[in-house]
């Protein structure tokens, strides 16, 4: 597939700079800056088609800062510093990507986007905790599971605004706000096994690899930043199952030595995304071949106007935002469940589905 043309990348920058302004200011502001500069689009013309995004060039670019290039751009970053400038950011930025465009430029080409948001797993423990309820004890299969830090969803505190905390004391606290009533679990979902798959894992000894988790995170959210560095250091006390392997190749051996353990439970956020619509056909499939002859479960946060492959009942036109939903395999007979609508880092969840969504 072509690499798009400086005028597709400025529509997309663009584009990004419309819906970033709330949860990214400094990257509002660079987007705009971005779309009119063709040597600074030029930067992505060394990145797959797939991966030509802003938020590709912008990793790039933090993660060179964050491994100590030192440069005045970096007083601009609230994850580099405590008191940011306030004026035009362009000029210091653009002075720094250009002179070290062959730097960025091997980024890019090389690199992808990869995000371990643990924020995402509060919107998983109501879906679990509904799955537990019904089935038991649980095996959770994280596919695309980066450096396997939402495999320690149970070793997570929770904090539901309304709802109420799940959750004993722990480095990593995650608040969610909620609306609709979703049906808060009063304990942690037990969780009997974990694993996790992904094409290229991160493991947590990987100080350069863990640097480019932490590049993705948009640099006005030190939250994130913060949580994650908890996160790392957790699984770095305890180890994690986190393996190489293919979505869709791998997934039935996976899920069934994870059956051994419990009921299994695939799991995914924002990753069917990164696939083509061919793989996102034949994962679902692997997953329908599973239940048509064992009973699983399969719980997914996506966007279906990225996704429209999967089987996520949507409104007639696409959304754009994060759905939770649930796919269950009970007799061989696949039952599809709507349960939310949810901030892409976790922030909130609207509840659409009920209290009992698998009754009746």
């Amino acid at each position: 597939m072509p690499v798009p043309d400086l005028a597709v990348l400025a529509e997309r920058f663009r584009t990004f700079a419309a819906t970033s302004a709330s949860r990214a200011p400094l990257y509002q502001r660079l987007s705009l800056g971005i779309a009119d500069d063709p040597e600074l689009l030029a930067l992505l013309r060394t990145a797959p088609e797939q991966q030509a995004i802003p938020v590709l060039l912008f990793a790039a670019t933090h993660h060179l800062l964050l491994s100590g290039d030192e440069h005045p751009v970096a007083g601009y970053y609230p994850s580099l510093t405590e008191h940011p400038h306030t004026d035009d950011p362009v000029p210091a930025w653009r002075d720094f990507a250009l002179s070290r465009a062959d730097r960025i430029e091997a980024l890019v080409a090389t690199r992808s986007t990869q995000t371990n948001e643990v924020g995402r797993c509060a919107w998983f423990v109501p879906a679990l905790g509904l799955l537990d309820g019904e089935v038991g004890p649980l095996a959770m299969v994280d596919v695309g599971t980066s450096a396997g830090l939402n495999l320690q969803l149970p070793r997570y505190r929770y904090e539901y605004t309304p709802g109420g905390v799940v959750g004993g004391a722990s480095p990593v606290h995650l608040e969610c706000g909620t609306h609709g009533a979703p049906p808060i679990p009063l304990q942690m979902p037990r969780i009997a096994a974990a694993i996790g798959i992904d094409a290229s894992p991160i493991a947590t000894d990987d100080t350069d690899c863990l640097r480019w988790l932490q590049a993705c995170v948009w640099p006005d959210q030190a939250d994130r930043f913060h949580r994650l560095a908890a996160a790392i250091d957790m699984a770095r006390a305890v180890p994690l199952d986190v393996r190489a392997g293919d979505a869709v190749a791998d997934l039935a051996d996976v899920v069934g030595e994870a059956a051994q353990h419990g009921h299994p439970v695939v799991v995914n956020s924002w990753v069917l995304n990164y696939l083509s619509p061919a793989q996102r056909l034949a994962y679902v499939n692997v997953l329908d071949s599973i239940g048509s002859s064992n009973d699983v479960s399969w719980v997914l946060a996506e966007s279906p106007a990225e996704t429209p492959e999967l089987p996520i009942p949507t409104t007639a036109e696409p959304e754009q935002i994060t759905v939770l939903s649930v796919v269950r395999w009970r007799g061989g007979t696949r039952h599809v469940h709507r349960l939310a609508t949810t901030h892409p880092h976790g922030y909130w969840l609207r509840w659409e589905a009920g209290q009992a969504p698998f009754s009746g």
